[in-house]
């Protein structure tokens, strides 16, 4: 376990590698303070915000009388989490299109339309999952025959 556990570090390392060159040489040097605010933002908000989200969600989950399931939970968190990364994929989108953008073919989109659509869907997909999950988990165990050998 040791030995994968250091082949996969040093696959990070390499493409964490990769990915710093590739950004410094193909971003302009006065456009990496934006780089390095963004990705400071989107630690901050997911520590900020997703992670205890998420977290108080499923304790939330958990003190529904018992009533949920892990299944149901993780289904839910896996929708929260699903539905923030694309929220943080967009919203740069979004601002940026309230500048108006002098060629309007860049941004030619209502991307925030398309955000509210992707969370309503999203939504709908997840409560359908959780409901059949937890339908499954009440439905009653069949009996197995007696594996004595009698």
């Amino acid at each position: 376990m040791r030995g994968i556990r250091l082949v996969l570090v040093g696959i990070g390392g390499l493409l964490l590698a990769w990915g710093a060159f590739v950004m410094l040489d193909s971003v302009r040097l006065t456009r990496l303070p934006g780089v390095a605010l963004w990705i400071a933002a989107a630690i901050v908000l997911h520590d900020a915000i997703l992670a205890p989200v998420v977290f108080a969600l499923g304790i939330a989950l958990r003190r529904v009388g018992r009533r949920a399931t892990g299944t149901v939970i993780a289904i839910v968190q896996g929708g929260i989490v699903v539905g923030s990364i694309v929220s943080l994929v967009a919203v740069p989108t979004i601002v940026a299109k309230n500048f108006a953008p002098v060629n309007a073919s860049v941004l030619p989109l209502n991307y925030g339309l398309n955000l509210g659509i992707f969370w309503l869907v999203l939504a709908v997909v997840t409560v359908g999952l959780s409901v059949g999950a937890f339908l499954r988990w009440r439905q009653p165990v069949a009996a197995f025959p007696d594996d004595s050998g009698r």
